[in-house]
């Protein structure tokens, strides 16, 4: 079995994962003529537009290095959603007696167990990103390091192929901050946290980003001492700060000890691992049994020898613009390589554009999208669009917000789950919608409604004229638009109104 930190264990279940995305015996193919479009890169960003390249019965070639799915499903959506997935059980049990249901005492978290579940499922769902799918599609699967040699050839691993047109999708990878201590320490990154078998019983996490704090509210919930730091006040900076707030608290409740504003952090081994930090003004010097690093990602750009084709790069990655056209013409890029967004479905879109505009001539602009986001927290707190923090000045435009609280929505009421709200800003005097925050259990599922409204020029209006299903949690974005509706009834339009009922007694 090949060495990959991200398939340890080795079990069956990440035998099958292997087998799928990088079969050990997996012979390249022989390349034969120019190709249409190379693909560097078998993450979303790649899988996506080597697929749909190749059902417009282009001649695709697609390179991978090291496992195909990239870290969507190897080390990043996938398999943390399935231990999110267990912790919330774990939670759900804990608060059990507040629905009227008797736990009995002594019911215990088996991690071993979570974690193969885990990787079964990830291992399940590795069919749809394996090698042989995309062979069947009619791609040209090569796995090996890629290097352009010129504007019209990439080298893998001693093998040349030739293109018309090549797309970047090498994606990113977890940074080391410059921490002082952190390289004298074995520490965890997303790329090796799935890989563990047993709970650590203290585990420290630096970063309340996006990672840091899913992970670590779901290892608290399933057991664990978990010591969160963060630079900055609070957590999750760049998020609406009320909402951020509301899963701080939940955070908090599951037993997660947050050091934020944290100072002069310094990593220590004294034969394990120690925290040193100083958190409002309080000295701490904590031992943990695991550190996991979540602070900021890096561009796989090396190898590629870009420099030789003329693709300009930077430290957060290749430059691209709006149509995601390198500084080279024939040369794209999609996906976490170029994009601020480093969602798996931004780049599933990204690698749309590239599609129409490399083969198809077309003009389409990452502009055009909408990009919803959420972190997966309990609750969770998701977002399209602008913040009223940080509005559009640029462009003048001003905004209104509405705010429906969860604690009025009788749904959210009787699940429990009061906590959080749906605020929508709208462009000043309008209805037009310029963005959204949800906090809620299921707010990732709830948000694409206004990013569909948001994408197809639906207003606020169109939302509150539209039927939703009582009682769901989902009303409460109608029952914003609703708000929205009630300023259009100024005292004139009451008292035309007023007018007309004694006209039509």
């Amino acid at each position: 079995m090949t060495e990959f930190n991200q398939l340890l264990p080795k079990d069956e279940h990440n035998e099958e994962l292997e087998a799928n995305v990088h079969p050990p015996d997996w012979k390249n193919p022989a390349p034969s003529g120019r190709y249409n479009l190379v693909v560097i890169g078998a993450g979303t960003a790649g899988l996506v537009a080597a697929a749909g390249a190749a059902g417009l019965g282009a001649k695709v070639a697609l390179i991978e290095r090291s496992l195909m799915g990239g870290d969507c499903l190897n080390v990043g959506c996938v398999p943390s959603k399935g231990i999110i997935s267990a912790a919330r059980v774990a939670s759900g049990l804990r608060k059990a007696h507040e629905f009227g249901v008797e736990v009995p005492d002594g019911a215990n978290v088996n991690f071993a167990s979570a974690m193969e579940r885990m990787r079964r499922l990830r291992a399940r769902i590795s069919p749809n990103d394996s090698a042989q799918r995309f062979s069947d599609l009619g791609v040209d699967v090569y796995f090996g390091q890629a290097s352009f040699v010129d504007s019209s050839t990439v080298d893998v691993d001693g093998t040349q192929l030739k293109f018309k047109r090549a797309v970047i999708a090498t994606g990113a990878r977890a940074a080391a901050p410059p921490i002082p201590g952190l390289d004298t320490v074995d520490y965890l990154t997303n790329e090796t946290l799935f890989s563990l078998t047993e709970l650590p019983k203290r585990l420290g996490v630096i970063g309340a980003g996006p990672i840091g704090c899913e992970m670590a509210q779901s290892f608290a919930q399933l057991g664990s001492e978990v010591f969160l730091v963060e630079a900055e006040h609070g957590i999750l900076p760049r998020e609406d700060r009320a909402a951020a707030e509301i899963v701080q608290k939940a955070i908090l409740r599951d037993g997660v000890k947050l050091l934020c504003c944290g100072k002069e952090l310094e990593i220590k081994n004294d034969g394990g691992i120690r925290l040193a930090v100083a958190s409002h003004g309080e000295e701490y010097d904590q031992p943990v049994d695991k550190l996991l690093v979540s602070v900021g990602r890096t561009p796989n750009v090396e190898n590629l020898n870009l420099e030789v084709v003329g693709v300009e790069y930077h430290k957060k990655g290749v430059t691209v613009n709006e149509r995601m056209r390198t500084t080279n013409p024939r040369i794209y890029a999609a996906g976490d390589i170029c994009s601020p967004y480093q969602f798996t479905h931004t780049a599933d879109f990204m690698a749309r554009i590239v599609i129409q505009n490399a083969l198809l001539k077309g003009r389409a602009k990452s502009s055009s999208l909408a990009i919803p986001w959420c972190t997966y927290t309990s609750p969770e707190i998701a977002h399209v669009g602008m913040y009223e923090h940080a509005p559009d000045p640029q462009n003048n435009i001003a905004l209104d917000t509405y705010v429906q609280e969860f604690a009025d929505v009788d749904r959210a009421i009787l699940d429990g789950e009061e906590e959080g709200f749906v605020k929508v800003h709208v462009k000043k005097g309008t209805d037009e919608i310029a963005g959204a925050t949800i906090v809620a259990r299921h707010a990732g599922d709830m948000i694409s409604e206004i990013t569909l409204a948001m994408t197809h020029g639906l207003g606020l209006k169109k939302i509150g004229s539209t039927i939703h299903p009582y009682p769901t949690q989902a009303e409460a974005i109608r029952r914003v638009s609703d708000q929205y509706n009630r300023t259009r009834l100024t005292p004139f339009v009451k008292s035309l109104f007023h007018k007309w009922l004694a006209w039509t007694r």
